[in-house]
């Protein structure tokens, strides 16, 4: 048997990425976090998915207090992350993975896409103006944001 040696170090260590995506696309989720962990990296993705039944929120006002605490909790993941993937399938970005892509563009990580998708973004001068991402092979090498 052979045993690969981790070198614990800062310095050493894998990136760090932090999945999010709407979890209506769970298994894209799961699929994403396969491959990104196949390519050495260390994966922090939601844990909870709340539009599948679990005796954690079986009474929908447990999911209405639970949903706030997992916002946090993913905000901390993305904080932690050394980039950010977003899983979005057919370019679909709902409201919950848009305030993510904000916050990571806030504290500066590096964003990647599964999928190509386009975005208006309203610059200081509140003009808008669009950009697209280039295509590649989504489960080899996922989109990276343009730089700005």
């Amino acid at each position: 048997m052979h045993h690969q040696t981790i070198n614990a170090s800062a310095h050493s260590r894998p990136p760090i990425v932090a999945l999010c995506g709407s979890t209506r696309f769970w298994e894209q989720l799961a699929e994403a976090n396969l491959y990104e962990t196949a390519a050495g990296r260390i994966v922090l993705a939601p844990g909870c998915n709340l539009k599948q039944p679990h005796a954690l929120w079986t009474d929908p006002a447990q999911a209405d207090r639970l949903k706030p605490m997992l916002d946090v909790l993913h905000r901390q993941k993305i904080d932690l992350a050394d980039e950010v993937l977003i899983v979005n399938p057919d370019g679909y970005i709902g409201d919950s993975t848009r305030s993510e892509i904000e916050y990571a563009r806030s504290i500066g990580k590096p964003i990647r896409y599964t999928h190509p998708y386009e975005q208006a973004k309203t610059t200081a001068a509140d003009s808008i103006t669009k950009e697209t991402e280039a295509t590649v092979t989504p489960a080899v090498q996922p989109f990276m944001e343009s730089s700005r």
